[in-house]
């Protein structure tokens, strides 16, 4: 566990790795100095909006190029032409919103996906079907996208993310816009894959957080506050000397250590 901003997190072997990258808008720093590593399991990157979230998550899905710093993807240290081909076809992401003809079924949408990850034509049908089943979306194949709620939605996205069985899967705010229900039902779908790869997962809910994560770093300012296990966050407050902190996982207490750790920020920042 650490409040400090230069700490490998999530296992011995990671799927990917940022060591002091920083990255520059014009005059704007989104990240400063971030080392972060990310393993099996399901990782949280939590912080608000502008914390540096979704722009580490580009570098991840090799989108960016940092100002500064490494990136390591799938045992590839920076990786560059050929490389970048071959590590983007071992990674599946799932942005906040996506792209898709209406008039698509579901199994066209996601075979799509699979020609644009490269799958090979022979394996492309079976790979959509079995990336359906894995969604429970199997039964909707035949459906327009543009007839599909918004949790369906999000389910046939993580199927496209998923369809060339990738190692590392990255998800930008995967609950948002779903109602209670659907978001319970997601977190157990996410849940699924970090048994399958390893997982990174951006949000600004605690509660997914506490609900689906194995790891957890909390971004502020383009800063990483704390990197170490759920329960280890819930119990930042009282371990600090916080009244009436609950060291156990539940949303509440992960929202308390969060907020600690936002407390801090305020003050020393």
């Amino acid at each position: 566990m650490s409040l400090s901003n230069n700490v490998a997190a999530a296992g011995p072997v990671p799927a990917a790795a940022v060591a002091s990258v920083t990255v520059r808008y014009g005059q704007s720093t989104a990240l400063d100095g971030v080392s972060l590593g990310f393993a099996s399991g399901v990782t949280g990157l939590l912080g608000p909006n502008g914390a540096g979230k979704s722009t580490l998550l580009s570098l991840l899905s090799t989108a960016r190029r940092p100002t500064a710093g490494t990136v390591t993807l799938l045992g590839e240290p920076d990786p560059k032409g050929a490389a970048v081909q071959r590590v983007r076809r071992s990674i599946g992401v799932l942005p906040q919103s996506f792209g898709f003809y209406p008039k698509f079924t579901v199994l066209e949408f996601t075979e799509y996906a699979a020609w644009l990850r490269k799958v090979p034509s022979a394996e492309r049908r079976d790979r959509a079907r079995e990336a359906l089943r894995l969604v429970e979306m199997e039964q909707h194949a035949d459906r327009r996208m543009g007839a599909l709620s918004g949790g369906m939605l999000r389910r046939v996205g993580i199927a496209q993310a998923v369809v060339n069985q990738p190692s590392l899967v990255l998800l930008d705010e995967p609950t948002v816009g779903l109602d209670p229900a659907q978001r319970v039902g997601f977190r157990g779908l996410i849940r699924s894959l970090g048994e399958r790869c390893a997982v990174v997962m951006s949000t600004h809910l605690a509660e997914d957080v506490a609900h689906v994560c194995d790891h957890v770093a909390v971004l502020l300012e383009g800063r990483t506050r704390f990197t170490g296990t759920v329960a280890e966050l819930c119990a930042l407050p009282a371990r600090d000397g916080g009244a009436d902190a609950e060291p156990e996982v539940n949303g509440t207490s992960v929202e308390a250590g969060y907020l600690h750790l936002a407390g801090a920020q305020a003050v020393t920042g």
